[in-house]
């Protein structure tokens, strides 16, 4: 694969040289990651993917004549080890970092990233504020809800219900729920019931049974993980039969064998183009088709499918790597910044445009609701880019 073919795909910011990879000289991009804990659905498939990133960056080129390496830290998806991690990193004074997982512990290393490193957090629910040295990957938990609420309304389902978790996560979701039901195009949308529930709690049929007094045409249950399995459970025991929607943190296969036997028979489940690669029923840009192209064949080549977790982290090592060959040997955190502050271009996950889309690139125009097909072990796009049904 040539450097001018990734130039392509990325809108010319990776002009990675073709000359060999010098084994003596080496890129570190340190990585806090949540290799264990109740992250570790997450950090170990995004962890896995960047070691394919890695080598394909260094298949291709190489930074400044140095070889690409990826130096992970394990924060054990508990904020306080991933801010210790931080500090420890942040001791090297690099200019760039990546990870944290989880909204919790990228929230956690935010405060002490004023003056940098710039940090590529995985979570797309960490919101960094404009200007920040924090970016997110993916598309906004906003934007995902955006895209749910406009899909659910198209297709009559006007009268929801929202159950939410008490963390950090569930705290995300209620704010996104707010400020999409206060869309104009969303004024004969109505939340009926919006119960919540501790991440410690077994069951959620208290909650249940308020949902189902309410008579909700759709169910939304925004957390993931575990969480996210304990509210499928209750709707089964409960027997309840509405759609139910929920975040696209969720979309791995792991979950969906671990919570095969009690997952909805309606399960739409929302994020960003990756999903819809091969579909010729959705209108993707030509560059970002390409870019999938080159990442489902990587993972081919692995023996691995992709899904939410494992697609997370490609994109911001292609494009920070791009960032650090376009830029001087040893260029600043601010300078990686400010770069990527103007980048435009494509990736797996749509078209970047961070002066768009600022800290993330990616927003509404490029997420996609998909349904569980448990038969065919995959997710079917059901709508266009943005939330349309597809016809």
């Amino acid at each position: 694969m040539s450097r001018a073919l990734l130039s392509s795909l990325l809108a010319g910011l990776i002009l990675l040289s073709p000359c060999a990879v010098r084994a003596q000289a080496l890129q570190d991009i340190h990585v806090l990651s949540s290799l264990s804990g109740s992250g570790a659905f997450l950090g170990k498939q995004s962890h896995d993917t960047l070691l394919l990133a890695e080598k394909y960056l260094n298949d291709t080129g190489d930074i400044h004549g140095k070889k690409l390496r990826f130096v992970f830290h394990d924060d054990q998806s508990n904020p306080q080890i991933a801010v210790q991690l931080l500090g420890e990193v942040m001791a090297a004074k690099p200019a760039i970092i990546m990870g944290s997982n989880i909204v919790a512990t990228c929230s956690a290393m935010q405060p002490l990233l004023a003056q940098g490193p710039l940090a590529y957090c995985f979570s797309a629910g960490q919101q960094p504020p404009r200007g920040s040295f924090m970016l997110s990957a993916g598309a906004s938990t906003l934007s995902q809800t955006v895209a749910l609420v406009r899909y659910f309304r198209l297709e009559g389902w006007t009268r929801l219900a929202l159950i939410s978790s008490t963390d950090a996560s569930g705290q995300d979701g209620d704010r996104n729920m707010a400020e999409t039901l206060a869309l104009p195009e969303n004024k004969d949308v109505k939340l009926v019931v919006h119960p919540h529930f501790n991440l410690s709690d077994v069951s959620v049929a208290a909650q249940i049974e308020q949902v189902r007094a309410a008579s909700p045409q759709a169910l939304i249950a925004w957390t993931i993980g575990t969480p996210a399995a304990t509210i499928f459970r209750g709707y089964a025991q409960a027997g309840l039969a509405m759609p139910v929607g929920s975040s696209g943190g969720n979309m791995t296969y792991a979950q969906m064998k671990q919570f095969a036997s009690f997952l909805p028979k309606a399960l739409y489940l929302v994020n960003t183009e990756w999903t819809a690669a091969g579909d010729a029923r959705l209108k993707l840009d030509g560059r970002v088709a390409a870019a999938q192209k080159i990442y489902y064949a990587a993972m081919d080549a692995a023996g691995r499918k992709p899904d939410a977790a494992a697609v997370v982290s490609w994109d911001p090592a292609l494009l920070l790597a791009g960032a650090l060959e376009a830029l001087p040997d040893g260029a600043s955190a601010e300078a990686v910044r400010s770069h990527l502050a103007h980048f435009k271009g494509a990736g797996v996950h749509g078209v970047y445009d961070f002066e768009k889309e600022p800290q993330r690139g990616i927003g509404t125009e490029d997420v996609i609701v998909t349904r569980w097909a448990p038969d065919q072990d995959r997710w079917l796009a059901v709508s266009q880019p943005g939330g349309t049904p597809l016809e």
